[in-house]
């Protein structure tokens, strides 16, 4: 059986989800540079952004495409044409030590959706957002997470106008030496999710 079927994806030939392929690690990783840079300055500290390398984002998007770490995560992009505008990449979350299994059931996490800010506002993050969900949904999940740096006010009003809401947890990572607190946002699969 195909770990990653498709009973959904969204779109036309000229706008459309698909699964991330070797190919797209370049642009994969361009998108990420470039969101990072425009839509990202003030949320991520200024090393993280200093401090980034093409290459080694796309060695490491072409690993997460070729060799991920289990059979559901997974990458998708978002093309607009032939380019691509957005990814998303999904998988299941790392619980906290002390934190139970969600009582609704399997959670998948959202790790990252990303669309290049001079392609926003065509529906591009719906669409992988929608992709993620079905994807999530066929592998038995009933809910996504997704942690947010908490200056992310772009994110968290996406996530909250798609449904989603804070979850009440929160963590600090170190991202280059500089504190960034994140909070996790989740949704439930309904039917109509």
């Amino acid at each position: 059986m195909d770990p990653h079927p498709f009973p959904r994806l969204t779109g036309t030939a000229e706008v459309s989800v698909r699964p991330a392929r070797p190919a797209d690690a370049a642009a994969v990783a361009r998108v990420q540079g470039e969101t990072w840079r425009t839509a990202f300055r003030g949320v991520l500290p200024a090393a993280v952004l200093d401090g980034w390398e093409p290459a080694a984002a796309e060695a490491a998007w072409t690993a997460a495409v070729t060799e991920p770490p289990t059979p559901a995560h997974g990458v998708l992009v978002a093309v607009d044409g032939e380019r691509v505008v957005g990814l998303a990449a999904y998988g299941p979350p790392e619980l906290d030590p002390d934190e139970a299994p969600h009582p609704a059931g399997p959670t998948t996490e959202l790790a990252v959706l990303l669309v290049e800010p001079r392609w926003g506002r065509r529906g591009h993050g719906s669409r992988l957002l929608a992709a993620v969900a079905d994807l999530a949904r066929a592998t038995g999940a009933v809910r996504l997470q997704a942690w947010v740096a908490e200056r992310d006010a772009v994110t968290a009003g996406f996530l909250e106008s798609a449904g989603w809401g804070r979850d009440g947890w929160a963590r600090t990572l170190d991202a280059a030496g500089t504190p960034l607190r994140e909070v996790r946002w989740h949704t439930l699969l309904g039917e109509d999710a």
